[in-house]
């Protein structure tokens, strides 16, 4: 074999090995970010990217993007399973002008856990699902945004799922969780130890879904006469079915209203200092007998007795 053969065999060797390490590099199963990395790095721990945005494309569907230090890491679109982890340090996420987190994968499964999430006053949305298999929340601050702290707008034959625990949502001018969209399927939405506060709905759902609410804190929704801390109001006949659970509803316009067609369902739930404890607006809220409802200025009866279960 002449010399120039093996130099090119050997080139081959070498261009074919750099080629798969840098594919490896490239989809890695778990990628680091720090408030001093660069995006133009492998994302790998000794030489981490900058932002959430870099990282992505460089980790593997259910790989997971995780925080060296803390840092703002940048608004990121999501259209693949991953989750991002900023266990240990501050995980920040500045949406100025626009969406924190988009996820766009029906068949995605995403996790956020640990995130400080902020608006800055002008941002869009904290947190937007336009297509989800699952999505959880865990952990995180989501503030100070002109639309929703966490939005489910999925559309089509689709049904998402939505798990959100030991979060706070603030200052979010329309609503703090928002179960919205067209999709014909209902979503199932769990949200326990979460906190809304301050923002125009609390908790509003305006499509199908089945909503459980649980050891949770929904308070200071006031911006207008109509806000409300829960509220079931889709335009789909049987759309709505919120179950809450061991909360606290206070000092809102409206604690609970349910639209025509829509049902609420309250056990061991504190209501007090709002403007209506109870509006019921054509649609069902139905009590365990167990609730404890007074200081509200106006609505702490149930309609009949067949708002009231016995068991």
């Amino acid at each position: 074999m002449s010399k120039v053969r093996i130099t090119l065999n050997m080139l081959a060797v070498v261009i074919f090995t750099l080629t798969v390490a840098s594919m490896a590099q490239a989809q890695a199963t778990r990628t680091w970010v720090s408030g001093v990395g660069d995006d133009a790095n492998p994302c790998s721990r000794t030489a981490p990217c900058k932002t959430f945005a870099g990282a992505i494309s460089k980790t593997a569907t259910a790989g997971e993007i995780s925080v060296l230090d803390p840092g703002g890491f940048g608004a990121v679109t999501i259209t693949k399973s991953i989750t991002i982890n900023g266990d240990g340090t501050l995980a920040g996420v500045l949406a100025s002008l626009t969406t924190g987190v988009i996820v766009n994968n029906s068949a995605a499964e995403v996790t956020l856990r640990n995130l400080s999430i902020n608006g800055a006053g002008n941002g869009v949305d904290g947190i937007r699902a336009l297509a989800v298999a699952t999505l959880h929340v865990d952990n995180c601050q989501i503030s100070r945004f002109t639309g929703d702290g966490i939005e489910m707008q999925l559309s089509g034959a689709n049904a998402g799922r939505l798990d959100v625990k030991n979060t706070t949502i603030t200052e979010c001018a329309t609503t703090g969780i928002l179960i919205g969209g067209s999709n014909t399927l209902a979503d199932a939405v769990t949200l326990d130890n979460v906190n809304v506060l301050r923002c125009g709905h609390g908790i509003r759902v305006n499509n199908r879904g089945v909503v459980a609410v649980s050891n949770s804190v929904i308070s200071i929704n006031n911006a207008s006469v109509s806000s409300a801390a829960i509220l079931a109001d889709s335009a789909v006949s049987g759309g709505a079915i919120i179950d809450v659970e061991n909360c606290q509803i206070n000092l809102n316009s409206i604690a609970i209203q349910a639209n025509a067609n829509q049902a609420i369902r309250l056990s061991n739930t504190h209501i007090t200092g709002n403007g209506n404890a109870l509006n019921f607006a054509g649609g069902t809220i139905a009590t365990y007998n167990n609730n404890r409802i007074f200081g509200n200025a106006a609505g702490e009866n149930f309609a009949s007795l067949t708002d009231v279960q016995q068991q």
